[in-house]
């Protein structure tokens, strides 16, 4: 990308100094306003910035201008002379509108909770389709900001093949912002059709799927790792993985399962993000079962819940069985105890030292069963193809032959059932 539209939104060419801004609403608790800064705070230091003060307004609603009241601004601005601020963060999305009355009177950078975000994804991504997500959504949000953002984007220019006769400099880097956005829309259609074609080959097989969500930096990678020795990257940082990453399984009773780590969701998850990552987030929508991960020693776990349960509405996942997985007991004992007793069915580990992995194991292959039926085929001697697809797709667990055909006790989820309808022998 050019130097018109930068890959991040914070500058990491050195430390900048930032002040966090809250806004009490009157339906607003304080307490979980100062844990949304707390967490702010903490996305900013993950961006590679420092965090010096923070600001907080009562107010009925949003100014239009300026989002803060007039008097707000003020003190704001004598902050950032006070401590030399680089850039002001808004814990609520800020208009377009706004964003350019707040720097243009504070004299500084101002951005919301969403560019942080963004800017995070920004750093961590690291496939070619994880950039390309992330770099749609960054477009996706300069695309209304661009007018006050670009310096001297109002002059006119010329160019043979390059704009039409008194076309604005705005409005040829407008073109090519969203020239660049169709570009990367074409080029992630191809890749969600190559991996739709890859999970039909897998149903094909009949290889059931997991999901592992939860909020970010709940352990979702490091008990992908204690379950299957996968090796991924597990660090006690922000946003750690934003790429897929799917292994095999191996449960007690011998049945192989494909499981996959997701992107960690966060409270007000951009909607620019949930969009550009639609294709890769088909993983928890399609699944079988969904292993939600909830971090026991998280300030408040059940609001984290809450918050992935938003996000799985959004993308149309939240119908999917979820087994609620208690992580982090070794940090947090009592209050992992609490959980699984309000949510029934949970179980509690610790995926950093394997405490109640082997409990895990057991309870999904249970949950994996749940709906599995053992039926009857009556297949006949020459559908040789038949009897194969159902050792391949079920467990065979009797076989008896008769003179034109064989019979077949096997153990079929839903899916396959319906697949096998037609020799099935109704008792």
């Amino acid at each position: 990308m050019s130097a018109i539209f930068p890959d991040t939104l914070i500058d990491r060419s050195f430390r900048e100094r930032i002040i966090l801004v809250g806004v009490l609403f009157p339906r607003t608790d304080p307490d979980a306003l100062d844990a949304e800064l707390d967490e702010l705070e903490s996305l900013v230091l993950t961006a590679g910035a420092d965090v010096v003060d923070r600001i907080i307004q009562r107010r009925p609603a949003p100014d239009a201008a300026t989002f803060l009241g007039s008097g707000k601004v003020a003190e704001l601005h004598e902050l950032c002379l006070v401590h030399d601020v680089d850039t002001v963060v808004f814990d609520h999305d800020l208009s377009p509108a706004q964003q350019r009355n707040l720097e243009r009177i504070l004299g500084r950078t101002a951005i919301d909770r969403t560019a942080v975000i963004l800017d995070i994804f920004a750093q961590n991504a690291r496939t070619p389709e994880g950039r390309a997500q992330v770099e749609l959504a960054l477009l996706r949000y300069r695309l209304p900001r661009l007018r006050g953002r670009v310096v001297g984007l109002s002059q006119q220019a010329g160019g043979i093949g390059t704009r039409g006769p008194g076309e604005t400099q705005l409005e040829v880097d407008r073109r090519r912002l969203v020239r660049r956005m169709h570009r990367l829309e074409a080029d992630l259609r191809g890749v969600d059709k190559t991996r739709t074609l890859q999970r039909a080959q897998r149903q094909r097989g009949r290889r059931r799927e997991m999901a592992l969500v939860g909020y970010t930096n709940a352990g979702k990678s490091t008990l992908l790792n204690e379950l299957t020795d996968a090796g991924v990257p597990a660090a006690d940082r922000l946003f750690e993985t934003l790429d897929p990453r799917t292994r095999q399984l191996a449960l007690p009773g011998g049945e192989t399962v494909l499981i996959t780590d997701t992107v960690g969701f966060v409270a007000k998850l951009p909607h620019e993000l949930v969009e550009a990552f639609r294709s890769t987030l088909d993983s928890v929508r399609l699944a079988d079962v969904l292993l939600h991960v909830v971090d026991a020693s998280a300030a408040d776990p059940e609001a984290q819940m809450n918050a992935v349960h938003t996000v799985l509405e959004e993308i149309g996942a939240i119908e999917v069985p979820e087994l609620v997985v208690i992580n982090k007991a070794d940090r947090a004992p009592q209050e992992a105890r609490r959980l699984a007793a309000i949510h029934p069915g949970s179980v509690v580990v610790s995926a950093a030292d394997g405490m109640g992995i082997d409990d895990l194991l057991r309870t999904i292959g249970d949950r994996l069963r749940t709906h599995d039926a053992m039926i009857r085929l009556r297949i006949p001697h020459d559908r040789g193809d038949i009897v194969a697809a159902a050792h391949r797709e079920g467990e065979v667990v009797e076989v008896t032959h008769e003179e034109d055909s064989s019979v077949l006790t096997v153990v079929l989820d839903e899916a396959a059932r319906a697949r096998f309808a037609p020799f099935e022998e109704v008792r």
